[in-house]
């Protein structure tokens, strides 16, 4: 059954599922460190904080794989409302765009920011400050996007926030390509996670991604996730999600048995104690000239909706899918420096 969800482009799924334990065959526990500026300085001379573990010392203005240095760069601080309808509800959620990435994929649609385009410099006080500004414009929480190699800066701004009064849910967006490690540095500072879960196939990732290890890492990371959120936690009354774990998947030209594999995978170990987003947004971006022939469509409405004959098949219930020409909708802000 479908119930007709409030943001315009989605349709939230009533999902009842039964739990299954999620898997722990990847990383040991390590004790929790709390971030302190000095640690922060510590790991950003060595930095190791993503799976490319490319030991740039950032402090010294070297750049990461990421393209940055230990200076954290941001494009954008707003109410976002383009995300999962439990994430943006009606008034927004509070979603900060920070420069740079560490999976670099081929097709990126947020090419601009990914490569270190757009950005500026924003010091840890002043990203505390965007916290506490964002959610007294009644932000629904606030959004990490893509904040990884700022990692431990970014648990400093946070902690400093919640000092002062910060009280919204915590939500951090990624590409799915962490490090169990690093992760770990969130553990009690993040209350949702919102993971892509893009690849199945270690040719696919290192095709697009140079990341032939993208499965291995993003699955150990969504467990990861999952251990320090636990089943998901909505309001009744707003339908905002205080605590949990929505993976999304966004479907590639040709490649429905590549989904069908990710599904079977998390459906087979979260079931209902996490939420699965499937995605029909793919859009060929005009700014990559070396975009392969394969990804030079979107999907096609058959794509998706044999993938959501297969969600269904195997008794998927709980998430989003996206309904109408959603290629067609504009999901990426201007990143033009506002509100920072």
């Amino acid at each position: 059954m479908y119930v007709t969800a409030y943001m315009p482009v989605w349709e939230l799924s009533a999902y009842i599922l039964a739990a299954v334990r999620p898997p722990d065959i990847f990383e040991p526990e390590i004790e929790f460190m709390e971030m302190t500026p000095d640690k922060a300085e510590e790991l950003m001379r060595d930095c190791t904080l993503c799976p490319r573990r490319c030991h740039a010392d950032r402090l010294s203005g070297r750049r990461g794989f990421c393209g940055q240095s230990a200076e954290i760069t941001a494009a954008r601080a707003a109410l976002h409302f383009w995300e999962e309808p439990c994430i943006s509800g009606s008034c927004g959620s509070g979603a900060v765009f920070f420069s740079g990435c560490a999976l670099q994929c081929v097709f990126c649609q947020n090419r601009e920011i990914a490569l270190g385009k757009a950005g500026q410099p924003v010091s840890i006080a002043r990203l505390s400050e965007i916290f506490l500004e964002l959610q007294e414009k009644g932000a629904a929480n606030i959004n990490l996007v893509t904040a990884g190699h700022f990692l431990p800066q970014v648990c400093v701004a946070l902690c400093r926030a919640k000092e002062k009064g910060l009280t919204l849910p915590i939500v951090y967006n990624s590409s799915g390509y962490e490090e169990v490690s690093s992760l770990k540095l969130l553990d009690g500072l993040v209350d949702i996670y919102l993971p892509d879960l893009k690849y199945h196939s270690p040719a696919l990732s290192a095709e697009y991604s140079n990341a032939p290890d993208y499965f291995q890492k993003a699955s150990a990371a969504i467990s990861e996730m999952f251990r320090q959120t636990g089943p998901p936690v909505l309001d009744p009354r707003s339908g905002l999600m205080k605590r949990g774990t929505i993976v999304r998947h966004l479907l590639l030209p040709g490649q429905t048995g590549d989904s069908k594999r990710i599904l079977r995978y998390l459906h087979d170990n979260y079931r209902n104690d996490i939420y699965v987003s499937i995605l029909n947004q793919y859009t060929p971006s005009a700014d990559s000239p070396d975009l392969p022939e394969a990804l030079r469509r979107r999907i096609s409405p058959e794509e998706y909706e044999k993938v959501l004959a297969f969600a269904d098949a195997i008794g998927i219930e709980q998430g989003y899918i996206q309904e109408g020409e959603t290629a067609d909708e504009s999901f990426i802000p201007p990143f033009d420096g506002s509100g920072l």
